[in-house]
């Protein structure tokens, strides 16, 4: 009985024997949301003003005047009807994400889908989309395209850059431990994205830990998951609630002290330590009371010096200092000799990754997913189908009939009289594609080359045949029981040249060849 009331004594009034955990709200205590008439959603904060969010897209508006751009109003143009979703890719406690491309630009986002009508998992929505919106894209940070409202679902969906490398918690699952000239190069950009937050927008993170710290396949590192930062209005303001990962949580808001942007250091300094070394410093499988003992009441961890270079060691110590007014800012650790040591070694975080994970079925997922929308929008209705130019650039070559077409206007104007020839007179009588086999290969350095195979049928609805990525609302080819060859009216074969746009995520046609047989 002693012992449980010592320990009840060090983590009041975080532990009660018959509550459990306190979970401070992490929002003002006017902050709500109300439903319009015009299927509009109104997401209320005192402190940031309203974020309206419909089928079209969101808008910041502010309710006082401002002079500062960045704080002011904002509308991000992201409308559910403009996305093609593929499934998805990870679930967590408070949302789902998905893959899909957006139609107008063509480029493979990533879609967090948050249902409004849970107290808690709206309170996080606003907290992450306030973050997003006051920092939508600087380096270290994973990059706000938008959100919208679907309210059949009732869910709000936050459209981000797609990072096809996963998280380092998913690097370090497949290779134990990330070499140092890697962290030293991964975490000075990630420290630029954390100073960014800290000291320009005063934002806290409240979660840094390796599962929120994203990568691509390019190797650039990113920091993620913005549902319960806090904003600190200036740099002595302080936070008093208990909500994040207790895993990664420094002592003075285990024992429910306010706290401030070195609780973040603390955690980053934990996450750099676990991918280092490939093991998490304290025992967590006793339980989150004996954790938060362990942290609160062993010596800080530090990185065997015999097997790690003194850099890494000496960032990890200064990082996990008990008293927090003794860590460094993120700003000061960019100079730190384990930052800097590696600044001229030019080291290639891509190759890194990419060793990491087999890139094939990667390069396959890329390949139906690009594959499943080209046909989409050649089949597709009208409106649609404009966007179909944006898909080419003035070097795109495209090749049908013994002939070459080249730029966005030609390649758009042939393949449109194609469409119209394989349409006919009646819409609903037109010949549309089954594929049938889609292969790929790597095409140069980030590349990829697609050969597709399949037929013609006459129907209203493109159609594709495999196991591969499906695209969400399309028909599954097995459960129609299509005779193909009795419906097959001729057959095609269509190569396409696939190389990265100037965003991350966007893809373009640079080559493109098509043979119709009878």
């Amino acid at each position: 009985m002693a012992g449980l009331e010592e320990l009840k004594k060090k983590l009041t009034p975080l532990f009660d024997a018959e509550k459990g955990f306190s979970s401070g709200s992490t929002l003002d205590p006017c902050d709500s949301y109300t439903l319009s008439d015009s299927r509009t959603v109104n997401l209320l904060s005192r402190s940031y003003g309203v974020y309206n969010i419909n089928e079209l897209g969101l808008q910041k508006c502010t309710s006082w005047p401002t002079d500062d751009l960045d704080h002011g109003e904002k509308t991000y143009k992201c409308a559910s009807h403009e996305m093609r979703i593929f499934g998805a890719i990870g679930s967590g406690a408070s949302s789902v994400v998905q893959r899909a491309i957006h139609i107008p630009t063509h480029r493979i986002l990533a879609l967090k889908k948050i249902n409004i009508f849970e107290k808690e998992k709206r309170e996080q929505l606003l907290t992450e989309i306030r973050t997003l919106c006051e920092a939508p894209c600087y380096q270290g940070l994973v990059e706000f395209h938008g959100a919208f409202y679907t309210p059949d679902s009732g869910q709000i969906s936050i459209a981000l850059e797609y990072m096809d490398g996963g998280s380092l918690a998913d690097v370090i699952r497949v290779r134990k431990c990330i070499p140092e000239p890697v962290l030293s190069s991964m975490f000075q950009k990630l420290l630029h994205g954390l100073s960014y937050l800290h000291g320009v927008r005063h934002l806290l993170h409240r979660d840094i830990k390796p599962a929120n710290l994203l990568v691509n396949l390019k190797g650039e590192p990113k920091i993620t998951d913005f549902g319960i930062s806090a904003g600190l209005e200036n740099s002595m303001a302080m936070c008093a609630t208990f909500v994040g990962t207790v895993t990664y949580m420094s002592p003075e808001r285990i024992r429910n002290e306010s706290y401030s942007y070195p609780a973040d250091i603390w955690s980053l300094g934990l996450a750099l330590f676990e991918c280092g070394t490939g093991e998490f410093p304290y025992s967590a499988n006793e339980g989150p009371v004996n954790l938060m003992l362990q942290i609160l009441d062993d010596p800080s961890p530090s990185p065997p010096n015999h097997v790690f270079s003194p850099d890494f060691c000496s960032f990890i110590d200064a990082c996990l200092k008990k008293d927090a007014d003794s860590r460094p800012t993120a700003e000061q650790l960019l100079s730190h000799p384990f930052i800097t040591k590696y600044e001229d070694a030019r080291v290639d975080l891509g190759a890194f990754v990419r060793s990491v994970f087999d890139p094939t079925q990667r390069m396959k997922d890329l390949a139906d997913m690009l594959t499943i929308h080209y046909y989409l929008l050649f089949d597709g209705p009208d409106e649609l189908w404009q966007h179909t130019r944006t898909f080419y650039n003035e070097r795109s070559t495209f090749s049908f009939s013994g002939k070459d077409y080249v730029g966005p206007n030609d390649i758009f104007a042939s393949l449109s009289n194609i469409r119209s020839t394989l349409a006919g007179e009646w819409p609903l009588e037109k010949l549309v594609h089954v594929v049938e086999k889609v292969q790929c290969r790597v095409h140069g350095r980030d590349g990829v080359a697609i050969r597709v195979s399949g037929s013609f049928i006459v129907g209203n609805q493109f159609l594709v045949c495999g196991d591969g990525v499906q695209a969400e609302g399309l028909p599954n080819f097995k459960d129609l029981s299509i005779d193909m060859s009795r419906r097959r009216m001729g057959t095609f074969q269509e190569q396409f040249i696939m190389e990265p746009g100037n965003v991350i995520g966007r893809y373009l046609i640079a080559g493109q060849e098509l043979y119709i047989m009878q």
